[in-house]
């Protein structure tokens, strides 16, 4: 997933670039995945064991596929040799049938191309479908949507993960690139149910990576047109959402990884642990919705 800072400058360069070599099918990426985190040691290395068994229990439930060094990856804490081989791990340990988004974006338009290249040699894949990624929570820019529309076109280009929350953002977006073979996915559960009334077609959520059954759930529930229990349900998921991401961000899901049986461990400085106050409210955000 490439951020908005990178496709001001990559648009040109991408239509010159790839159209000689795209497929003639773009992949189906409707679905629901969760943005896997980086696991490390207590001397700040990455466990790739317990990365390992992190993915062999989120496999047992009925994802599309995983996304690895989005935000939740804790990516720019890592050199370029660890990304490249965390994914290569992740695509060893996964079923084949699950569909991999890697995350390539790095500080410069140089950088993430060559990022995005040896991505697509490790998994095996050239050339690969790209989707964007619009995150204004942490590049303080929002990918505008006339601009979403023009890379749209792009035969290697296949989708979109939102994660700004505007709704109407979301159904605009789907609206003025109907016409093309393109998707879009929510880019959290918080606002999952909105966004596939107004047409989006999965999710990239952080809370799957400890509530991945009731994730899938809502999926199935609005996918069936079941709109009441969806919306019980989403109502549950808002606030423990909210808390281990925008709140606590990737220490508070962590938290919650080692409280649900899965190994969250410490992040990578400069990320520190949550104190004892904000671990007790981030408990509560859980609790209170019957969660714990």
């Amino acid at each position: 997933m490439l951020g908005p800072q990178i496709w001001a400058s990559m648009r040109q360069g991408l239509s010159r670039g790839l159209s000689r070599n795209v497929k003639s099918k773009k992949v189906d990426i409707a679905g629901i995945y969760p943005p896997v985190t980086t696991p490390f040691t207590a001397t700040a290395e990455v466990d790739y064991g317990k990365l390992e068994e992190n993915l062999n229990r989120l496999a047992t439930f009925p994802f599309r596929g995983f996304v690895v060094q989005g935000s939740t990856g804790e990516f720019p804490f890592l050199t370029s040799l660890e990304r490249l081989e965390v994914v290569s791990r992740v695509r060893q340990a996964i079923p084949k049938d699950k569909l991999l988004i890697a995350g390539s974006g790095c500080e410069s338009t140089q950088a993430t191309v060559e990022m995005t290249v040896s991505m697509a040699q490790v998994a095996d894949l050239s050339p690969i479908p790209v989707v964007l990624y619009s995150v204004p929570a942490n590049t303080g820019l929002e990918l505008p949507v006339d601009a979403v529309v023009t890379l749209s076109q792009h035969p290697n280009i296949i989708g979109l993960k939102d994660s700004g929350g505007d709704v109407t953002r979301i159904g605009l977006t789907v609206h003025k690139t109907s016409k093309q073979d393109f998707q879009v996915l929510a880019g959290s559960v918080g606002f999952l149910l909105a966004s596939y009334a107004v047409g989006a077609v999965g999710g990239i959520c952080g809370l799957a990576n400890v509530l991945g059954a009731q994730v899938c759930q809502l999926e199935r529930l609005c996918l069936t047109g079941q709109w009441e229990a969806a919306q019980t349900l989403q109502h549950r998921l808002i606030e423990p959402n909210t808390a281990v991401t925008r709140r606590f961000g990737i220490p508070g899901l962590k938290k919650t990884m080692d409280w649900f049986g899965y190994y969250g461990g410490p992040c990578r400085a400069p990320l520190q642990e949550l104190s004892p106050t904000e671990e007790e409210a981030l408990r509560l955000d859980f609790s209170n919705n019957g969660w714990l």
